[in-house]
Protein backbone atom coordinates (compact mmCIF):
# COMPACT_ATOMS: atom_id res chain seq x y z
CA UNK A 1 0.00 0.00 0.00
CA UNK A 2 1.16 3.40 -0.98
CA UNK A 3 1.09 6.78 0.73
CA UNK A 4 -1.38 7.82 -2.59
CA UNK A 5 -4.03 5.20 -1.21
CA UNK A 6 -4.47 6.16 2.03
CA UNK A 7 -4.71 10.18 0.77
CA UNK A 8 -7.17 9.00 -1.50
CA UNK A 9 -9.27 7.02 1.40
CA UNK A 10 -8.48 9.52 4.42
CA UNK A 11 -9.01 12.60 2.51
CA UNK A 12 -6.42 15.57 1.53
CA UNK A 13 -6.98 18.09 4.06
CA UNK A 14 -4.45 19.40 6.30
CA UNK A 15 -4.90 21.99 8.64
CA UNK A 16 -1.98 24.74 7.95
CA UNK A 17 -1.08 27.92 9.26
CA UNK A 18 1.42 31.03 8.11
CA UNK A 19 4.59 31.49 10.46
CA UNK A 20 3.24 34.72 11.66
CA UNK A 21 -0.02 33.37 13.93
CA UNK A 22 1.19 32.82 17.85
CA UNK A 23 1.55 29.67 19.60
CA UNK A 24 -1.84 29.95 21.48
CA UNK A 25 -3.53 30.49 17.73
CA UNK A 26 -1.58 27.34 17.23
CA UNK A 27 -3.04 25.78 20.09
CA UNK A 28 -6.21 26.29 19.54
CA UNK A 29 -6.41 25.09 15.94
CA UNK A 30 -5.03 21.80 17.66
CA UNK A 31 -7.64 21.46 19.86
CA UNK A 32 -10.53 22.71 17.83
CA UNK A 33 -9.70 20.30 14.61
CA UNK A 34 -8.90 17.51 17.07
CA UNK A 35 -5.32 17.23 15.61
CA UNK A 36 -1.98 16.91 16.92
CA UNK A 37 0.21 18.63 14.18
CA UNK A 38 0.05 22.31 11.75
CA UNK A 39 1.65 22.27 8.76
CA UNK A 40 2.92 25.42 8.33
CA UNK A 41 2.92 26.97 4.68
CA UNK A 42 3.97 29.68 2.38
CA UNK A 43 1.81 31.76 0.22
CA UNK A 44 2.59 29.40 -2.70
CA UNK A 45 1.41 26.08 -0.35
CA UNK A 46 5.07 25.19 0.28
CA UNK A 47 6.13 23.61 3.51
CA UNK A 48 8.22 25.91 5.52
CA UNK A 49 7.85 24.26 9.02
CA UNK A 50 5.37 21.84 11.07
CA UNK A 51 4.57 22.11 14.24
CA UNK A 52 3.52 19.47 17.05
CA UNK A 53 1.36 19.45 20.45
CA UNK A 54 4.68 17.89 21.77
CA UNK A 55 6.65 21.23 20.30
CA UNK A 56 4.04 23.47 22.61
CA UNK A 57 4.61 21.16 25.60
CA UNK A 58 7.93 21.47 25.03
CA UNK A 59 8.21 25.54 25.19
CA UNK A 60 6.23 26.02 27.89
CA UNK A 61 8.58 23.68 29.87
CA UNK A 62 11.41 25.93 28.69
CA UNK A 63 10.18 28.98 28.86
CA UNK A 64 6.51 29.49 30.60
CA UNK A 65 3.70 30.99 29.64
CA UNK A 66 5.08 33.98 27.86
CA UNK A 67 5.72 31.22 24.66
CA UNK A 68 2.28 31.37 24.13
CA UNK A 69 2.16 34.48 23.04
CA UNK A 70 5.24 34.14 20.23
CA UNK A 71 4.92 34.20 16.73
CA UNK A 72 4.97 29.85 16.18
CA UNK A 73 8.01 30.43 13.89
CA UNK A 74 10.02 30.87 16.71
CA UNK A 75 9.24 27.46 18.17
CA UNK A 76 8.09 25.16 14.58
CA UNK A 77 10.55 22.53 12.84
CA UNK A 78 12.12 24.59 9.81
CA UNK A 79 13.45 21.14 8.52
CA UNK A 80 10.62 19.30 7.75
CA UNK A 81 11.01 15.60 6.54
CA UNK A 82 8.23 14.73 3.91
CA UNK A 83 7.48 11.93 1.79
CA UNK A 84 5.52 11.71 -1.40
CA UNK A 85 2.43 9.65 -2.12
CA UNK A 86 4.59 6.90 -4.22
CA UNK A 87 6.32 6.05 -1.15
CA UNK A 88 5.44 3.06 0.59
CA UNK A 89 3.68 2.60 4.08
CA UNK A 90 6.77 0.44 5.30
CA UNK A 91 8.98 3.48 4.18
CA UNK A 92 7.00 5.59 6.17
CA UNK A 93 6.70 3.32 8.97
CA UNK A 94 10.74 3.08 8.97
CA UNK A 95 11.10 6.99 8.41
CA UNK A 96 8.43 7.91 11.21
CA UNK A 97 10.55 5.58 13.33
CA UNK A 98 13.83 6.60 12.61
CA UNK A 99 12.56 10.44 13.09
CA UNK A 100 10.32 9.84 16.18
CA UNK A 101 7.91 11.66 13.82
CA UNK A 102 4.27 11.15 14.49
CA UNK A 103 3.44 13.42 10.99
CA UNK A 104 4.81 13.28 8.11
CA UNK A 105 3.78 15.94 5.53
CA UNK A 106 3.07 14.73 1.79
CA UNK A 107 4.45 16.81 -1.15
CA UNK A 108 3.86 16.61 -5.18
CA UNK A 109 5.75 18.72 -6.74
CA UNK A 110 6.89 20.84 -4.26
CA UNK A 111 3.50 21.44 -2.79
CA UNK A 112 1.53 20.28 0.28
CA UNK A 113 -1.38 18.01 -0.58
CA UNK A 114 -1.70 16.05 2.35
CA UNK A 115 -0.48 14.61 5.87
CA UNK A 116 0.16 11.51 7.09
CA UNK A 117 -0.02 10.53 10.68
CA UNK A 118 1.27 7.58 12.80
CA UNK A 119 -2.62 6.64 12.82
CA UNK A 120 -2.95 6.45 8.98
CA UNK A 121 0.32 4.17 8.88
CA UNK A 122 -1.07 1.70 11.65
CA UNK A 123 -4.80 1.58 10.03
CA UNK A 124 -3.39 0.90 7.02
CA UNK A 125 -1.02 -1.58 7.50
CA UNK A 126 -3.52 -3.42 9.55
CA UNK A 127 -6.38 -3.32 6.61
CA UNK A 128 -3.13 -5.21 4.79
CA UNK A 129 -2.89 -7.46 7.03
CA UNK A 130 -6.50 -8.79 7.52
CA UNK A 131 -6.87 -8.40 3.80
CA UNK A 132 -3.81 -11.25 3.35
CA UNK A 133 -5.28 -13.54 6.22
CA UNK A 134 -8.21 -13.12 4.23
CA UNK A 135 -6.99 -14.31 1.07
CA UNK A 136 -4.86 -17.20 2.80
CA UNK A 137 -8.04 -18.38 4.18
CA UNK A 138 -9.99 -18.19 0.94
CA UNK A 139 -7.16 -20.15 -0.78
CA UNK A 140 -7.34 -22.85 1.92
CA UNK A 141 -10.88 -23.78 1.84
CA UNK A 142 -11.32 -23.05 -1.55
Amino acid sequence: MYVKSILDEKGRNVVTGGPQITVRQAAVYLRDNRIGAIVIVDRNDRISGILTERDIVCAIAKSGADCLDKPISSIMWGNVHRCGESASVEEVMEMMSTLRARHIPVEKDGRLVGIISIGDVVKAHIRSIEREAAEIKAYISG
